[in-house]
């Protein structure tokens, strides 16, 4: 009996049923059957050597492809755990799934500490295994089965897997002597696997509850080229010098305290300068754009977000519930800028006439991340997002969304974020109760991001499962300049919240009508973004947002009044700046104007004192001659100037 295989371009081909994916590509090429790693089947990333049943969309992936490298290092945290165990015999696995570059494996060694030694003996027998070549065989196990195999092997975090998995639906892979409990998918043996590093360890909580115990998580990354490595390792220490906690520091723009609290960033003269231009950025594209500005408190009444559902959506990572006096009052940080927003709406009674109504607010809002998941600016406590809600009627959807993706690639644009990726981000549709809401008004929402993507011809991609709980999004996955994707802005469709707050407007029929409410926020998070923008620029910030543009540098204290009038000459018309008066040679001020990265620094000495001149220096680039103030201006002023 034959089935029918439909190819990525559209062409159909019949094969035996329980062909291979390997079977496939060699059929399509032999280069492609060389190359091959793993198969897409019906949107769902199999074994090459998997037997396909039915007719099937199929895609094969190689290196080349995200699907591939998926297969690849999942194949690889296997072999990590071959490794492991042949050198310390009876430890313990958690979870060991692959991740955007590499994969971890969360182990319990049992006390044992490895360091940079003992992960190079595991990298050498890791290598040993590999050359092996041994084939990843996929087995179907029954759940007894699956529980004897693991507790004769003493392994409680496996048992406790498998008593989440439903009996018919587990399956075991082996290579060479090793068994792990794994829904795949693998590639086809470890031959592959030629270059390998174990990069760093840390702690991690089992299943992520910090009332677990605390296991080691080990993280690594492998290569079918050693090239390949050299390349990736040569990145990372390129991402070391952008890293924004080192470069935050340096260039004085944050810093943490132990006093204030984890998570909880302060914000330093010169990164609040920083700060403060990306939001008078964005408050003036708002105006642009008929957003009306809003302020709201931190805290809210707990009965608020039982009502939007955040509480019992989110309650867990929140702060404990702040009480008063008074037993029946509790309050809450305030994790959501929403329910706030439907609040004000409610403020007086609406016409279908005043919609859309576009409320925008830089609000600051807290969730309780665990200690171990903090991470600079990127993984915070309190946090401002430029969070807007939009209230329109069904008509007017679509039309104020794209309106909202041309505000999101006018940041990008205005920052220097070329390289992007829109993802529409779905319910998944085989745990729908983690959403509230009717399926239609879901797949309304979901066609309506869509049709405003193609309009704007953005390129996109769907994922399941990443939908907010109230609706599904249109996010921005950004990659920087080292290659490295980002979530930064979001918009998101949302039927459910006007619901809960029983939000109304009289429609031209004199009948009462629920408005749609549409959640944005280009930046996303202010202190994520910062961080993301440090390190795509090394700290060197476009012009117009760079907390000093300029530095004024006397070669000696003769010149210091002349130098003084420079900088108020230049602060006159808004262009930020210091005089460097310091008892330093003009060397040890160039050079430590470099390390702070000023944008321009202005030399001055006799000769420019006398003719009213500056010398003028570009950070990173050298000298660019010596001209008077306007001149400057004139030349360099429009960079100087907010992107409107």
């Amino acid at each position: 009996m034959n089935i029918k295989i439909t190819l990525p371009d559209g062409s159909v081909r019949e094969f035996p049923q329980g062909v291979k994916g390997i079977e496939i590509a060699q059929r399509i090429s032999e280069g492609l059957m060389r190359n091959a790693l793993a198969i897409e089947v019906n949107g769902e990333i199999w074994d090459l050597t998997r037997p396909i049943n039915q007719d099937a969309s199929i895609k094969i992936f190689t290196w080349n492809d995200k699907g591939g490298k998926y297969a690849f290092w999942h194949s690889s945290a296997h072999l990590f755990a071959e490794a492991l165990e042949a050198l310390y015999p009876g430890v313990k696995f958690g979870i060991g799934p692959p991740i955007e570059n590499g994969f971890y494996y969360d182990v319990d060694l049992e006390g044992r500490i490895l360091g940079d030694e003992e992960l190079a003996a595991v990298e050498k027998k890791m290598s040993e295994l590999a050359k092996q070549n041994n084939a990843f065989v996929r087995k179907d196990v029954s759940k007894a089965d699956a529980i004897d195999y693991f507790t004769k092997k003493g392994d409680q975090y496996k048992l406790e897997l498998i008593d989440g998995l439903q009996d018919g639906s587990i399956t075991f892979y082996q290579q060479g002597n090793f068994v792990d409990l794994c829904r795949g998918p693998h590639i086809s043996s470890t031959g592959p696997i030629k270059a390998i590093k174990l990069l760093n360890v840390a702690g991690a909580y089992w299943r992520g509850d910090e009332k677990n115990k605390m296991l080691t998580r080990i993280y690594g990354i492998t290569f079918p080229k050693q090239k390949e490595l050299d390349e990736y390792l040569h990145m990372l220490e390129e991402a070391k010098k952008r890293d924004h906690r080192k470069l935050g520091k340096e260039l004085e723009l944050f810093a943490f305290s132990d006093k204030v609290g984890q998570g909880l960033p302060l914000w330093l003269p010169k990164g609040t300068i920083l700060r403060e231009r990306l939001e008078q950025f964005m408050r003036r594209a708002q105006i642009k754009a008929g957003y009306d500005p809003v302020v709201t408190p931190h805290i809210g009444s707990k009965q608020l977000y039982l009502t939007s559902g955040h509480y019992e959506k989110y309650g867990k990572d929140s702060f404990k519930p702040i009480c008063t006096p008074d037993e029946n009052e509790e309050f809450l940080l305030k994790p959501m800028n929403c329910p706030h927003h439907c609040e004000i709406y409610k403020v007086k009674p609406r016409s279908y006439k005043d919609l859309p109504i576009r409320y925008a607010e830089f609000g600051t809002v807290y969730r309780y991340e665990q200690s171990g998941e903090l991470h600079g600016l990127t993984r915070v406590r309190g946090f401002t997002q430029d969070d807007a809600h939009i209230f329109c009627r069904p008509d007017q959807v679509k039309e104020e969304f794209v309106k909202v993706i041309d505000l999101v690639l006018l940041v990008f644009k205005s920052l220097g974020f070329e390289n992007y990726t829109a993802q529409v981000s779905l319910r998944d549709p085989n745990n729908k109760e983690k959403y509230i809401g009717e399926d239609a008004l879901w797949d309304k929402a979901e066609r309506e991001i869509q049709e405003a993507a193609d309009e704007r011809g953005l390129k996109t991609v769907s994922v399941q499962g990443e939908a907010a709980f109230y609706g599904p999004k249109l996010d921005f996955m950004v990659r920087d300049a080292l290659n490295r994707s980002w979530q930064l802005g979001t918009i998101q469709v949302d039927y459910q919240l006007p619901q809960r707050f029983e939000l109304e407007y009289v429609g031209a029929d004199n009948q009462k009508h629920r408005p749609v409410m549409i959640h944005r926020a280009p930046f996303g998070s202010l202190e994520r973004f910062v961080a993301v923008l440090i390190e795509h620029c090394a700290g060197n910030f476009p012009l117009w947002l760079a907390p000093e543009q300029f530095a004024v540098l006397p070669i000696s204290e003769k010149f210091n009044d002349y130098a003084q009038s420079v900088v108020n000459k230049l602060k006159e018309i808004d262009i930020r700046g210091f005089l460097d008066d310091r008892d330093e040679k003009i060397g040890r001020k160039i050079r430590d104007s470099e390390v702070k990265k000023v944008p321009f620094m202005l030399i001055v000495g006799e000769k420019e004192a006398t003719e009213s001149k500056v010398a003028v220096r570009k950070h990173g680039e050298g000298d660019k001659g010596t001209m008077d103030l306007t001149e400057f201006v004139e030349q360099f002023g429009s960079d100087f100037r907010m992107p409107r």
